[in-house]
Protein backbone atom coordinates (compact mmCIF):
# COMPACT_ATOMS: atom_id res chain seq x y z
CA UNK A 1 0.00 0.00 0.00
CA UNK A 2 3.06 2.31 0.37
CA UNK A 3 3.87 2.73 -3.04
CA UNK A 4 0.38 3.56 -4.23
CA UNK A 5 0.83 7.50 -3.76
CA UNK A 6 3.99 7.34 -5.83
CA UNK A 7 2.47 5.45 -8.24
CA UNK A 8 -0.69 7.64 -8.44
CA UNK A 9 1.49 10.90 -8.50
CA UNK A 10 3.47 9.57 -11.14
CA UNK A 11 1.03 8.80 -13.29
CA UNK A 12 -0.64 12.03 -12.89
CA UNK A 13 2.64 13.64 -13.81
CA UNK A 14 3.30 11.54 -16.69
CA UNK A 15 -0.03 12.52 -18.15
CA UNK A 16 1.11 15.90 -18.37
CA UNK A 17 4.59 15.35 -19.06
CA UNK A 18 5.91 11.80 -19.09
CA UNK A 19 10.14 12.51 -20.41
CA UNK A 20 9.79 14.78 -16.91
CA UNK A 21 9.31 12.08 -14.63
CA UNK A 22 11.19 9.51 -16.17
CA UNK A 23 13.98 12.14 -15.88
CA UNK A 24 13.57 13.71 -12.45
CA UNK A 25 12.83 10.51 -11.01
CA UNK A 26 15.96 9.00 -12.61
CA UNK A 27 18.20 11.44 -11.50
CA UNK A 28 16.96 11.18 -7.90
CA UNK A 29 17.62 7.60 -8.18
CA UNK A 30 20.71 8.22 -9.60
CA UNK A 31 22.28 10.94 -7.21
CA UNK A 32 20.98 8.68 -4.31
CA UNK A 33 18.25 11.52 -3.24
CA UNK A 34 15.57 8.21 -3.55
CA UNK A 35 15.98 4.82 -2.17
CA UNK A 36 12.73 4.23 -4.29
CA UNK A 37 13.48 4.66 -7.78
CA UNK A 38 13.81 1.50 -10.29
CA UNK A 39 17.31 0.81 -11.28
CA UNK A 40 16.18 0.75 -14.70
CA UNK A 41 14.86 4.25 -14.84
CA UNK A 42 18.79 5.40 -13.50
CA UNK A 43 20.24 4.17 -16.56
CA UNK A 44 22.44 6.60 -18.02
CA UNK A 45 20.52 6.07 -21.71
CA UNK A 46 17.21 6.24 -20.49
CA UNK A 47 18.59 9.63 -18.49
CA UNK A 48 19.77 10.63 -21.84
CA UNK A 49 17.00 9.93 -23.79
CA UNK A 50 14.36 11.52 -21.52
CA UNK A 51 16.11 14.63 -21.35
CA UNK A 52 16.27 14.68 -25.18
CA UNK A 53 12.42 14.36 -25.59
CA UNK A 54 12.39 16.46 -22.39
CA UNK A 55 13.42 19.39 -24.56
CA UNK A 56 11.54 18.33 -27.72
CA UNK A 57 8.60 18.80 -25.49
CA UNK A 58 9.40 22.05 -24.03
CA UNK A 59 9.88 23.40 -27.61
CA UNK A 60 6.56 22.35 -28.99
CA UNK A 61 4.59 22.82 -25.98
CA UNK A 62 5.19 26.11 -26.13
CA UNK A 63 3.86 26.85 -30.00
CA UNK A 64 0.06 27.36 -30.80
CA UNK A 65 -1.18 24.54 -32.09
CA UNK A 66 2.04 22.68 -32.42
CA UNK A 67 1.17 21.88 -28.63
CA UNK A 68 -2.28 19.85 -29.88
CA UNK A 69 -0.38 18.33 -32.53
CA UNK A 70 1.97 16.89 -29.70
CA UNK A 71 -0.46 16.65 -27.50
CA UNK A 72 -2.76 14.07 -30.04
CA UNK A 73 0.98 12.26 -31.37
CA UNK A 74 0.73 11.45 -27.44
CA UNK A 75 -2.40 10.10 -26.54
CA UNK A 76 -0.67 6.76 -26.47
CA UNK A 77 2.46 7.37 -25.49
CA UNK A 78 1.71 9.39 -22.12
CA UNK A 79 -0.58 6.52 -20.26
CA UNK A 80 1.43 3.77 -22.00
CA UNK A 81 4.85 5.31 -20.34
CA UNK A 82 2.41 6.20 -16.52
CA UNK A 83 1.43 2.58 -16.97
CA UNK A 84 5.22 1.46 -16.92
CA UNK A 85 6.45 4.10 -14.56
CA UNK A 86 4.18 2.71 -12.35
CA UNK A 87 4.62 -1.21 -12.64
CA UNK A 88 8.44 -0.52 -11.87
CA UNK A 89 7.97 1.58 -8.92
CA UNK A 90 5.55 -1.24 -7.64
CA UNK A 91 7.98 -4.16 -8.78
CA UNK A 92 10.94 -2.38 -6.86
CA UNK A 93 8.84 -2.09 -3.69
CA UNK A 94 6.92 -5.36 -3.90
CA UNK A 95 3.99 -4.22 -2.25
CA UNK A 96 1.59 -3.93 -4.90
CA UNK A 97 0.94 -6.22 -7.73
CA UNK A 98 2.78 -4.78 -11.35
CA UNK A 99 -0.52 -5.39 -13.61
CA UNK A 100 -2.56 -3.24 -10.74
CA UNK A 101 -0.23 -0.29 -10.52
CA UNK A 102 0.13 0.17 -13.90
CA UNK A 103 -3.36 0.28 -14.61
CA UNK A 104 -3.49 2.90 -11.86
CA UNK A 105 -0.45 4.55 -12.96
CA UNK A 106 -2.00 4.41 -16.62
CA UNK A 107 -5.64 5.57 -16.06
CA UNK A 108 -4.33 8.59 -14.10
CA UNK A 109 -1.97 9.71 -16.75
CA UNK A 110 -4.93 9.09 -19.39
CA UNK A 111 -7.21 11.31 -17.24
CA UNK A 112 -4.72 14.00 -16.67
CA UNK A 113 -3.57 13.82 -20.66
CA UNK A 114 -7.15 14.63 -21.54
CA UNK A 115 -7.24 17.34 -19.24
CA UNK A 116 -4.18 19.37 -20.58
CA UNK A 117 -5.02 18.58 -24.64
CA UNK A 118 -8.90 19.80 -23.87
CA UNK A 119 -7.16 23.07 -21.98
CA UNK A 120 -4.64 23.50 -24.41
CA UNK A 121 -7.52 23.49 -27.23
CA UNK A 122 -9.12 25.95 -25.60
CA UNK A 123 -6.16 28.02 -24.83
CA UNK A 124 -5.23 27.77 -28.89
CA UNK A 125 -8.62 29.91 -29.32
CA UNK A 126 -7.20 32.73 -28.39
CA UNK A 127 -5.13 34.58 -31.14
CA UNK A 128 -2.41 35.64 -28.77
CA UNK A 129 0.83 32.99 -28.14
CA UNK A 130 1.79 34.13 -24.47
CA UNK A 131 -1.11 31.94 -23.08
CA UNK A 132 0.22 28.86 -24.41
CA UNK A 133 3.47 29.77 -23.01
CA UNK A 134 2.52 30.71 -19.34
CA UNK A 135 0.35 27.13 -19.64
CA UNK A 136 3.29 25.48 -20.69
CA UNK A 137 5.77 27.12 -18.31
CA UNK A 138 2.81 26.43 -15.41
CA UNK A 139 2.42 23.06 -15.91
CA UNK A 140 6.28 22.07 -16.17
CA UNK A 141 6.26 23.75 -13.15
CA UNK A 142 3.76 22.20 -11.24
CA UNK A 143 5.15 18.31 -12.73
CA UNK A 144 8.43 19.41 -11.18
CA UNK A 145 7.52 20.38 -7.79
CA UNK A 146 4.60 17.90 -7.48
CA UNK A 147 6.88 14.99 -8.30
CA UNK A 148 9.87 16.22 -6.16
CA UNK A 149 7.55 16.46 -3.42
CA UNK A 150 6.44 13.10 -3.67
CA UNK A 151 9.54 11.91 -3.60
CA UNK A 152 10.05 13.16 0.50
CA UNK A 153 6.04 13.30 0.88
CA UNK A 154 4.40 11.05 -0.81
CA UNK A 155 0.54 11.09 0.23
CA UNK A 156 0.50 14.81 0.38
CA UNK A 157 1.97 14.40 -3.29
CA UNK A 158 -0.90 11.87 -4.25
CA UNK A 159 -3.37 14.47 -2.57
CA UNK A 160 -1.83 17.90 -4.29
CA UNK A 161 -2.17 15.25 -7.46
CA UNK A 162 -6.20 14.20 -6.90
CA UNK A 163 -6.99 18.35 -6.77
CA UNK A 164 -5.05 19.21 -9.19
CA UNK A 165 -7.08 16.55 -11.54
CA UNK A 166 -10.34 17.42 -10.30
CA UNK A 167 -10.00 20.97 -10.58
CA UNK A 168 -8.70 20.39 -14.11
CA UNK A 169 -11.34 18.43 -15.16
CA UNK A 170 -13.87 20.75 -13.90
CA UNK A 171 -11.81 23.39 -15.51
CA UNK A 172 -12.37 21.37 -18.93
CA UNK A 173 -16.01 21.22 -18.31
CA UNK A 174 -16.25 25.24 -18.24
CA UNK A 175 -13.87 25.46 -21.20
CA UNK A 176 -16.04 23.20 -23.11
CA UNK A 177 -17.40 25.70 -25.85
CA UNK A 178 -13.62 27.07 -26.63
CA UNK A 179 -12.98 23.34 -27.02
CA UNK A 180 -15.51 22.38 -29.70
CA UNK A 181 -15.03 25.78 -31.42
CA UNK A 182 -11.06 24.62 -31.98
CA UNK A 183 -12.18 21.20 -33.38
CA UNK A 184 -14.47 23.29 -35.52
CA UNK A 185 -11.39 25.45 -36.60
CA UNK A 186 -9.60 22.75 -37.33
CA UNK A 187 -11.79 20.65 -39.03
CA UNK A 188 -12.37 23.25 -41.24
CA UNK A 189 -8.99 24.01 -42.17
CA UNK A 190 -8.58 20.05 -43.18
CA UNK A 191 -11.25 20.51 -45.49
CA UNK A 192 -9.83 23.79 -46.85
CA UNK A 193 -6.51 22.03 -47.49
CA UNK A 194 -8.06 18.91 -49.04
CA UNK A 195 -10.15 21.08 -51.32
CA UNK A 196 -6.67 23.35 -52.33
CA UNK A 197 -5.36 19.83 -53.11
CA UNK A 198 -8.53 18.49 -55.09
CA UNK A 199 -8.25 21.89 -56.95
CA UNK A 200 -12.11 22.38 -56.04
CA UNK A 201 -12.91 26.16 -55.65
Amino acid sequence: MSVIPLVFTSGWASGINAYAVVLLLGLFGATGVSDEVPAALQRTDVLIVAGVLFLCEAVADKIPYVDSVWDTAHTVIRPVAGAVVAALLAGESGSLPELAAGAIGGSTALMSHLVKAGTRMAVNTSPEPFSNIGMSVAEDLGVAGVITFAIFNPVAAAVIAAVLLVLGIVTMLFLASRIRRFLRRRAQRREERRLAGTGSP
